[in-house]
């Protein structure tokens, strides 16, 4: 699965505001808010640079995979818009991504 660096960056926004902040207030992304004052297994996605950086490990896939498996399975209206349906096809994709990724015994790779 691929994303733009703007693809990637809304969808990010959204996880965060899913969990309950706004990554802009976060420090990394134009905020002074540091990373422990929030809580959320999805931080090592969220606090990733947009390109390159550290590979997220089977461990940190396996912590994060509930969470947003959660996310993904919430039910919502049938007349949701077209930008909530693709950030939840991109987090179903991205859950199907991160248990293959757990089964191999392999990292997620950003490039």
């Amino acid at each position: 699965m691929s994303w733009s660096y703007t693809g990637f960056g809304g969808f990010r926004r959204w996880l965060a505001q899913t969990e309950g902040f706004e990554l802009n207030e976060m420090d990394g992304f134009g905020g002074q808010r540091p990373w422990n004052d929030v809580s959320t297994t999805l931080a090592p996605l969220l606090n990733h640079p947009d390109d390159d950086g550290p590979d997220l490990t089977p461990v940190q896939c396996a912590a994060i995979l509930p969470r947003l498996q959660e996310i993904a399975d919430q039910p919502h209206e049938r007349s949701i818009d077209s930008l909530l349906q693709r950030h939840l096809d991109d987090a179903r994709q991205l859950v199907a991504v991160l248990q293959l990724c757990i089964q191999k015994d392999v990292a997620l790779l950003f490039g």
